[in-house]
């Protein structure tokens, strides 16, 4: 698998919850937020072995990078490299206009809110997924009796779609694969067709 080593930018419930199923199959995970490793200790513990606290840099050194931000903190981030040429980064942001608390809708037509991710982080791939479901059924054990937790994603790249899909579903996931940026992501993104749907994909 192409995808060994997991950084995330934002450590929210969200970031919390695949990045404790990643530590779980195995693989390091390094973890940044906008306040540094030190304030990052009790979310360590949280995630378990396996996770260490790291700054930006160290986050999207890995092979495959989380970006659990606020949507509206994106233009912010992005600028933070120069060149985002060669990272994978998923894109796990809802459109919200405003945080603290979350609220309204960022309009950014005529792209969709991972297209508008794309451009602001220059030479990334984008990957969008994990920002459709809430946070607690993204915490809970992916397999059950029935099937297994069902992950929707869309990119425009095809090979970087292939390692995502076998790397959740490591986790015990289900992948769904929905297409591109625009209309997979279209369907996910907050007020899409499947912005907080819960599926089993059953055995």
């Amino acid at each position: 698998m192409l995808f060994q080593t997991i950084g995330t930018i934002g450590a929210g419930p969200v970031a919390r919850a695949v990045a404790r199923h990643a530590a779980e199959a195995g693989h390091p995970v390094r973890v940044s937020n906008n306040h540094g490793p030190d304030t990052l200790d009790d979310v360590i513990r949280t995630i378990g072995p396996g996770a260490s606290a790291v700054s930006f840099d160290d986050a999207v050194a890995t092979d495959i990078v989380l970006l659990a931000a606020p949507f509206v903190a994106v233009p912010a981030i992005g600028r933070r490299l120069d060149d985002w040429t060669g990272r994978v980064v998923v894109d796990m942001t809802n459109q919200f206009a405003e945080m603290n608390p979350y609220r309204g809708f960022a309009a950014v037509s005529p792209l969709t809110g991972s297209e508008w991710v794309a451009q602001h982080l220059p030479g990334a791939t984008v990957i969008k997924a994990f920002n459709a479901m809430f946070a607690d059924r993204t915490a809970a054990e992916p397999r059950h009796e029935e099937g297994a937790q069902v992950v929707f994603f869309a990119g425009d790249d095809a090979p970087a779609k292939a390692d995502f899909a076998e790397l959740v579903a490591g986790f015990g996931f289900a992948p769904i694969d929905l297409g591109g940026l625009r209309e997979g992501g279209g369907l996910m993104q907050l007020g899409g067709a499947l912005n907080g749907k819960h599926f089993l994909l059953q055995k």
